[in-house]
């Protein structure tokens, strides 16, 4: 966590004396740039099939470090539960319907990654009621939270002084059905910057995969309806399901090599997948 320091003018003269210059030591302690202040941070545990994680978080800025413990794909889907409603609300809601009901928001949060690797985001959290949940549903079709991977936790208000984002590099605009970048992502280290558009009717989340040498999106999503073999692509992580909200930030070291984005959301209005729409893009980067 960073420090603020505060700079203190001297308030009283002696005598009757006027104004005077000040000092080499008090015009260096005004010129002093005020120190950032580092987010938060908070490791989760996602596993088969649960997360083990904080049952309560200060509010604002906060790096989320999610850990898969596997064996399988897992992300750290974050909802919050808005208008009274309860975690057991949610729990009996989610599965009725493609659309979330409007008190349940989806704020983003870490996207999948493969056992082992960690996936991790930089976002604000104000204060109320949460959950994570796994709507990852490799192998067999039966998506993680069906078998328990649901938990409940509170954002608390905080004093701690306001935090400094990530500085981005580039910005990434989850559009209705498309992947706008501010930039053409080259190799290298980056940290993004995703928003939902404003003029988006949906939300929608940012998968980011390694394509294999040789291997397309076509593959991936052929190996996903059936996992067999060495997997087409490395999930890197990104930001998951986000309505139009604050923005969520994530780093990633790109190789040259192909890349996938995906939104796998499901459309409000006929329940496919966004990639069916077109939310697909394989990015060459040299």
């Amino acid at each position: 966590m960073g420090r603020r320091y505060a700079v203190f003018a001297i308030a009283g003269l002696l005598g009757m004396a006027a104004c005077t210059e000040k000092g080499p030591e008090q015009a260096a302690a005004a010129a002093a740039p005020v120190a950032s202040v580092a987010p938060q941070e908070i490791t989760v545990h996602a596993r088969d099939f649960g997360f083990d994680a904080p049952d309560t978080i200060p509010a604002g800025l906060t790096t989320i470090r999610l850990i898969n413990d596997g064996p399988g794909l897992h992300h750290g889907q974050l909802l919050r539960i808005d208008s009274s409603k309860t975690f057991a609300d949610a729990v009996a809601a989610i599965p009725q319907q493609i659309n979330f009901p409007r008190w349940l928001v989806p704020v983003g949060g870490p996207n999948a990654v493969a056992a082992g690797d960690t996936s991790v985001v930089t976002q604000e959290l104000a204060p109320g009621n949460y959950m994570w949940i796994c709507f990852v549903d490799m192998p067999g079709g039966v998506p993680h939270y069906k078998k328990g991977m649901e938990r409940a936790f509170t954002v608390v208000p905080s004093t701690a002084p306001a935090a400094t984002p990530p500085t981005a590099d580039i910005s990434v605009t989850l559009r209705n059905y498309a992947f706008e970048f501010s930039t053409p992502l080259t190799a290298g280290h980056h940290t993004f910057k995703v928003m939902t558009a404003d003029t988006s009717s949906q939300s929608h989340e940012l998968v980011l995969i390694q394509l294999a040498p040789g291997k397309t999106g076509e593959d991936v999503l052929g190996w996903l309806q059936k996992p067999e073999g060495p997997p087409p692509g490395r999930p890197l992580g990104g930001v998951a399901d986000l309505t139009r909200s604050m923005p969520v930030y994530f780093s990633a070291n790109l190789t040259p090599g192909n890349y996938l984005l995906i939104c796998f959301d499901p459309d409000f209005n006929d329940g496919k997948p966004h990639f069916m729409h077109g939310m697909m893009e394989t990015v060459s980067v040299s």
